[in-house]
């Protein structure tokens, strides 16, 4: 049987991740939109990849289980990529819960299902899940394992209560490295592994909506203040990503990696923390 590849996201972080746990591999795309599965595919088949795109929308049940038996009639399903998702000002927080959170939710419990002995996965999330505050532990456990299809109904995630954008972009990416986790435990059972990597800012195509979109002066801030002084590339994201995914991250499973420049850290201890001076006073011995 030939080992596949799935790719959900067809954009830089997925191929770049794809590009280096896939020799040998039928890597299949999806996305959204089929032109852009087939634009990346291009570039992988022209790269002497297998290649194969299919159309899917991970905030629906049935066009998620259709990629399952796509991906199932070409092979044994070996690696996962998710890296598909909308940024806070590409939608209204109900799209972003329902394609970030519950769509997330809906690919590893589908995937999860498939996965064959040995198999690796990784999700994108964001460093934006490490800024947002503490939830109580009875919202983390109901991020974690609340069954897909009640997600959404959680009273804490109704549209009066997650009014914006960041906020519901946030909450997924919680949810995202949360349900990993505990997800990590059922893809245990099949030999199975599945991580997140919590990029900060890579250059993208959607990480330029954001830095020209309304929160874009605080995007450029973050890179000018952040330990590194640049945003990442693709390649940096797939370096880790083969890390995870490869037999050098075997006794990995479970874990969130953030890799974001060090921006988090200066939220916390540095020049972009809230109260700078009050920070660097509580941060004294």
């Amino acid at each position: 049987m030939t080992d596949v590849t799935v790719v959900i996201g067809a954009g830089s972080i997925g191929q770049a991740i794809a590009r280096r746990v896939s020799s040998g591999k039928h890597v299949l795309l999806a996305d959204l939109r089929l032109e852009n599965a087939e634009t990346a595919a291009k570039v992988l088949l022209d790269a002497g990849f297998e290649v194969s795109t299919a159309a899917v929308d991970v905030s629906s049940r049935g066009s998620v289980e259709a990629l399952v038996e796509t991906a199932t009639a070409l092979g044994d399903v070996t690696g996962l990529i998710h890296a598909a998702g909308v940024s806070p000002s590409q939608a209204s927080p109900e799209t972003i819960l329902k394609v970030d959170l519950y769509g997330t939710a809906l690919v590893l419990e589908a995937f999860g299902a498939v996965i064959a002995k040995g198999g690796s996965g990784v999700v994108i999330a964001s460093q934006s899940g490490h800024r947002l505050g503490a939830l109580t532990e009875d919202q983390n456990r109901a991020l974690a394992t609340t069954p897909a299809d009640q997600l959404l109904a959680l009273p804490w995630l109704q549209p009066s209560a997650v009014t914006d954008s960041l906020n519901a972009y946030q909450l997924s990416k919680r949810g995202n490295s949360l349900r990993v986790m505990a997800e990590a435990v059922r893809w245990g059972k099949r030999g199975a592994r599945i991580n997140t990597i919590s990029p900060g800012i890579v250059i993208t195509p959607l990480a330029r909506d954001e830095l020209t979109g309304p929160r874009g002066a605080g995007y450029r801030r973050m890179i000018e203040l952040c330990p590194v002084g640049r945003a990442a590339t693709p390649d940096e994201v797939g370096t880790v990503g083969a890390l995870l995914m490869g037999p050098e991250g075997a006794f990995i499973t479970g874990s969130d990696f953030l890799m974001d420049g060090g921006v988090t850290a200066s939220y916390r201890y540095g020049e972009l923390a809230p109260d700078n001076g009050q920070a660097q006073k509580d941060a004294r011995p």
